[in-house]
């Protein structure tokens, strides 16, 4: 089995499929790795790094298997062959995604968002190691955009209060959010609509925004609210919203557009000089004012709807990611060291969406 390590094209994504470091864990198991010239260069990693820890630099798409970060373009997928194997993450449940284009073309492949999230896949799980990313980068740029300190400071002019801090979807993304949040001295608190993380959200030092709403679904997301849950807590979450001094969204459904949590009024209400960021904004965005991938300012308060955060920080983005991927295709390694995967692990049948039939 070869791997390919293949360049990123889509704008602004600095990650990098494998880092130097995996890929000499990979070629120290007789797994030859092929790098596209350049393809570390925005992560800042020169090719001569991956030379070094063994890899090849040349066409990725002559490996057996092509490992990328982000979905590919048709003419990416115009390169692969049938019967090639590709991972990466490739939004299966958008509905502008390539699976049909992949599987018109052969190709075997393994979206890592589709990993079910089980204990044993945490090593693998891709969503939630660049949702730590996110989390935290989100506070930093809330920070940033803040006309306000965040933890409490006694000087001798006075005393600062310190900053209020929401979050709305305690997921990954959500409780780093809170952490970081709270590790930068503001008070902190955490809603989501499956009550059962209230723990985890104590458990990183912030308080638990209650509203009486349970809506746990599948696989750790939550399912979409009814008419009237939705009414329900649109007007809980619009009066409270209103205290914060800053809001962090970050509530996503599966398949679906955005949840609407921070409605115009809720804006309106809020004191100026507050700052909502907004993770939801690849899907539509959980605040009724975001425009995806710009900051604006609306009634005095800042808006920010970052898009693909975990580019923003493609050293140890990529490094997490790297570490996922290497877990996987270690998994759909035989004794052999042949790419073997097992369809009755759930796992990997989770993760594939693209395959010919008759293959084993």
């Amino acid at each position: 089995m070869s791997v390919g390590v293949v360049r990123e094209t889509a704008p602004g994504e600095r990650r990098v499929a494998l880092v130097p470091k995996v890929v000499a864990s990979l070629v120290g198991k007789d797994v030859p790795v092929i790098v596209e010239e350049g393809a570390g260069e925005a992560a800042l990693i020169p090719d001569s790094a991956y030379e070094e820890a063994g890899a090849t630099i040349g066409d990725p798409y002559g490996a057996d298997v092509v490992v990328r970060v982000s979905p590919p373009t048709d003419e990416e997928i115009g390169k692969l062959r049938r019967g090639q194997k590709l991972i990466g993450f490739l939004a299966p449940r958008n509905s502008d995604n390539k699976i049909g284009a992949l599987k018109e073309a052969g190709v075997e492949a393994y979206a890592v968002e589709a990993i079910p999230r089980i204990s044993r896949a945490q090593v693998m799980d891709a969503l939630s190691s660049q949702g730590n990313v996110s989390g935290y980068k989100s506070v930093i740029l809330a920070a940033t955009e803040a006309t306000r300190f965040f933890p409490m400071l006694t000087t001798a002019a006075g005393t600062v209060k310190p900053a209020t801090v929401l979050v709305l979807g305690v997921g990954v993304a959500g409780l780093q959010a809170l952490a970081t949040a709270k590790r930068l001295g503001a008070r902190t608190t955490g809603y989501d609509v499956r009550p059962e993380v209230a723990e985890q959200v104590r458990s990183v030092g912030a308080q638990w925004l209650d509203l009486g709403i349970d809506a746990a679904g599948e696989g750790g997301y939550a399912r979409e609210l009814t008419d009237e849950e939705k009414d329900q807590q649109q007007k809980a979450l619009e009066e409270a919203i209103k205290g914060f001094d800053v809001v962090i969204t970050t509530a996503l459904v599966p398949g679906r557009p955005a949840p609407r949590l921070v409605t115009a009024a809720a804006v309106e209400g809020m004191k100026p000089g507050s700052v909502i960021v907004d993770l939801a904004g690849e899907t539509g965005g959980n605040c009724e004012l975001t425009e995806p991938g710009k900051t604006v300012v609306t009634h005095d308060v800042t808006i920010a709807s970052p898009l693909n955060l975990p580019a923003s920080m493609p050293e140890h983005a990529s490094e997490l990611y790297s570490k996922n991927l290497l877990a996987l295709l270690e998994l759909m390694r035989n004794e052999d060291g042949a790419f073997a995967p097992d369809f009755d692990d759930e796992v990997i049948a989770g993760a594939c969406v693209t395959r010919e039939e008759g293959t084993n």
